[in-house]
């Protein structure tokens, strides 16, 4: 695996492979990797010949109060770990790489829709952020396919909608949530959690089960179960941020009718802020 820093070398090593017939897979992170991470490089793996993945903490999608500074950086890690995952080239640029003009001119993508409401209500600008980014990371890599994890189910919706109306021929793959054997979906704030708080974080995704476990028998009082889940993250130490049901192909506000859902949740425990989801179709056979 190679490991390049500028925007010159990336484009040379990418053309190169193109020349060699190779399909491209690319994996946009943010570094201190973890299993998560791990199986969207496999899966590029899987579905391409060469994979790139880029590490590039991004500036435009932290708020003024968010964890920007103190973010971990792991890259000695990270890149034995993506070698182990069969990545051959890494991105590492630097913000002045990214950014040369600096951001304050910087010209944004903004995704109308499914970037409102949820994470987007609660950290204003974040996903003009990500999808001017990842516009940015399209542009540079000019991948085939891109592999993004569901457990940001709205930041997955938002990129679909970004490639789509922009007509991006990027194809977007999204690979399901990774799991502590506790249930805790793996996270790089996760690090931040005390003992006690790590012990405490799995009700989160139970109280989405407990709502999924309720619609599947026949509960349509949606407003009733968000309260009761509230209630119950309450309980083992959350402040929550949001709680929602929402129909998972458009992300609107659920109705009683909707057959594909997705509850998604966010929830500070201590100063991290965790969230997850839970996507399932009341057609499909369990």
């Amino acid at each position: 695996m190679n490991t390049v820093k500028t925007i010159r070398e990336l484009h040379a090593a990418v053309a190169q492979a193109r020349a060699e017939g190779k399909q491209i897979g690319f994996v946009p992170t943010m570094g201190n990797l973890h299993a998560g991470h791990t199986a969207l490089v496999a899966k590029a793996a899987q579905r391409s010949d060469f994979v790139v993945a880029s590490i590039f903490v991004n500036p435009l999608q932290f708020g003024p109060n968010e964890d920007l500074g103190t973010y971990p950086r792991t890259l000695a890690a990270d890149q034995e770990k993506l070698f182990e995952a069969g990545c051959h080239l890494l991105f590492t640029p630097d913000v002045e790489e990214i950014y040369p003009g600096g951001m304050a001119g910087q010209t944004r993508v903004c995704v109308q829709g499914v970037a409102e409401g949820l994470c987007g209500a609660s950290r204003p600008g974040h996903f003009d952020g990500v999808a001017t980014v990842v516009t940015k990371l399209f542009n540079m890599v000019q991948p085939d396919l891109a592999v993004f994890g569901q457990k940001d189910f709205q930041q997955l919706a938002v990129i679909r909608t970004l490639v789509r109306d922009l007509n991006m021929p990027v194809q977007i793959i999204g690979e399901p949530t990774v799991r502590a054997e506790d249930g805790l979906a793996l996270s790089s704030r996760n690090g931040y959690l005390s003992e006690e708080q790590r012990r405490a974080a799995p009700a989160l995704y139970r109280s989405l089960q407990q709502i999924a476990a309720s619609i599947r028998s026949g509960e349509r009082d949606l407003a009733k179960l968000i309260a009761i889940a509230q209630q119950q993250q309450t309980a083992a130490g959350f402040r929550p941020d949001y709680l929602e049901i929402r129909e998972s192909n458009s992300l609107r506000a659920a109705s009683p009718e909707d057959r594909q859902l997705v509850i998604l949740a966010a929830a500070f425990i201590g100063n991290t802020r965790l969230i997850d989801n839970l996507a399932f179709d009341l057609d499909a056979v369990t």
